[in-house]
């Protein structure tokens, strides 16, 4: 799970951050996955891009992409963003050319305006369909803006709020993990 703070948990124990509790969830079930927290707080789209032949040394089946929230955030340029999602998205099938890879859809905060959070909204769906990756619906669905779910700073989930982000992405990913662990379990 390649990501910003949202993937590596700022806030919350190790244990508590999605990608742990999708470890749990997959032990449960039995399938025999190794679910690897890749998130970088702060770190924007350009900043993954650059950590990505690093990250890609070890096995990797399915790749999640969580990036560009800070360039949201900082309402960098969004083509700039675009052009280094893509670029992520090539380094990853360009090193693991069988991995399935998803792409987590990010919003920007409202505060930038109609046009630039509708714009970057877009963004997303459009790295997906020109590379032909899968797209996760918004990381943060049913956690962002309910300030029961969120630590003080209004951005990271609490722990209840982590367990939604966790459901969200499980979503996502266990067809995915269900068939990575199809060949384990048959034979």
């Amino acid at each position: 799970m390649v990501g910003t703070s949202l993937t590596a948990g700022l806030g919350l124990d190790p244990e508590e951050t999605f990608p742990a509790l999708l470890q749990r969830k997959a032990d449960s079930l039995g399938l025999h996955v190794d679910i690897v927290n890749a998130g970088l707080s702060g770190e924007t789209s350009a900043g993954a891009l650059r950590r990505m032949d690093w990250l890609l040394r070890g096995p990797a089946d399915i790749v999640v992409i969580e990036s560009g929230a800070n360039d949201g955030l900082r309402g960098l340029d969004v083509d700039s963003t675009r052009s280094n999602l893509r670029a992520i998205v090539a380094k990853v099938k360009a090193a693991r050319p069988h991995a399935r890879i998803l792409l987590a859809q990010m919003e920007a905060p409202p505060n930038l305006g109609v046009k630039y959070t509708a714009a970057f909204r877009a963004m997303y769906q459009d790295v997906a369909r020109e590379t032909g990756v899968g797209l996760m619906p918004f990381l943060l669905r049913g956690v962002a803006g309910v300030t029961a779910l969120n630590q003080p700073d209004g951005v990271h989930p609490n722990e209840r709020g982590e367990q939604i982000v966790a459901n969200n992405v499980w979503e996502a990913i266990e067809p995915l993990l269900r068939q990575l662990d199809a060949p384990a379990t048959a034979g």
